[in-house]
């Protein structure tokens, strides 16, 4: 994903405010050229075989709950060797536990998948019944320097598309760029303020389409600035297998909360509720990672003076990253077919 060109468009973007003139100096955009140029250099190119993994986990009575995951290559685990330790699988098991019953992955996402591919995703999907979808979606957004109204635009498509079939959606949210380590100052600076921009505007769209967010942003940048060598791959751009177990773990009981398999939120451990219109509690959630944000009611009423009523939840899992074993194999982000449905 982070390929030169890419890296070019960012310092671009920095340059020129996406279409507006900004007050920084040539020998500043001359800068974050240069240090777009060495970001590529330092993370490498690897060839990666996704794993195959099995499309039924967990048991118990009832006909499975069927799973299906979207997005890029954080949804499909990109750089891991073993399928087992694929976001996919770590979600399917983790809600077969929650719901007793097992639980059928199709995994959909492809590598390098922007905001836009989610609509061929979804017709891979076939139209079989789908009970939840996680997407993960938003990185490649913002390396290819796609306006983040047009991003959101198409994500709010897919999850309406997904919500008139009955499927329940969660979407994590764009992380956040400026915790890569080969980017260095100022260019992280503007990874950051993109990421944060476009993940704002993928919430308003997604909770106002009926699904709900969960908050990456910086969840795990200082972890990530502390241990790279754990939470990152080789490569130093996509995450290690214990960087992929704990955001999976962010998303797990959104995901088991909107199947209905937990308790209600009065009867949860969880932190106070704020109830907000929903662009304020996008710009909250931004600031808070690990917030969950969903559509709610005031006086019976969806919407208020300023827009459509959104909760703000901000979880607390367990994380599960210091006992997840590290993955074999890494390499950079490099264009990815999809394998058979259900496959991680």
């Amino acid at each position: 994903m982070l390929l030169a060109a890419r890296g070019r468009r960012i310092a671009t973007a920095a340059a020129f405010g996406g279409g507006g003139l900004t007050l920084l100096g040539a020998g500043t955009v001359a800068l974050l050229y240069l240090q777009a140029k060495l970001a590529h250099r330092a993370v490498g190119f690897t060839e990666w075989q996704r794993p195959r993994v099995r499309r039924v986990y967990g048991e118990g009575e009832g006909p499975p709950i069927s799973f299906a995951l979207l997005g890029d290559s954080t949804a499909a685990g990109f750089a891991l060797t073993e399928g087992p330790l694929t976001p996919g699988v770590l979600l399917a098991e983790g809600i077969a536990a929650v719901a007793d019953r097992p639980v059928r992955l199709r995994n959909m996402s492809v590598v390098g998948a922007v905001s836009a591919d989610l609509d061929s995703q979804l017709d891979r999907l076939r139209g079989a019944p789908v009970d939840v979808a996680v997407v993960f979606i938003g990185a490649n957004d913002v390396i290819r320097l796609t306006r983040p109204a047009d991003s959101a635009d198409h994500l709010r498509g897919a999850v309406r598309r997904l919500r008139a079939g009955g499927t329940e959606v969660v979407v994590a949210t764009c992380p956040d760029l400026g915790s890569v380590r080969p980017i260095g100052w100022p260019l992280r600076s503007v990874a950051r303020r993109a990421s944060r921009r476009l993940a704002a505007a993928q919430t308003v769209a997604v909770v106002e389409a009926g699904g709900r967010t969960v908050s990456l942003t910086d969840l795990l940048a200082d972890e990530f600035w502390a241990r790279p060598e754990e939470l990152f791959g080789p490569d130093r751009f996509h995450p290690s297998a214990r960087g992929y177990a704990a955001a999976a773990s962010v998303v797990l009981p959104s995901a088991c909360v909107a199947l209905g398999l937990l308790p209600e939120l009065e009867e949860a451990e969880e932190a106070p509720e704020e109830v907000l219109p929903v662009h304020r509690a996008a710009a909250a959630a931004v600031d808070r990672p690990g917030t969950e944000v969903s559509g709610t009611e005031v006086a019976g009423r969806e919407r208020g003076p300023l827009g459509r009523w959104a909760m703000l939840l901000r979880r607390r899992p367990e994380a599960p990253a210091e006992q997840v074993p590290a993955a074999a194999g890494a390499g950079s982000p490099t264009p990815g077919g999809d394998l058979e449905d259900g496959t991680g």
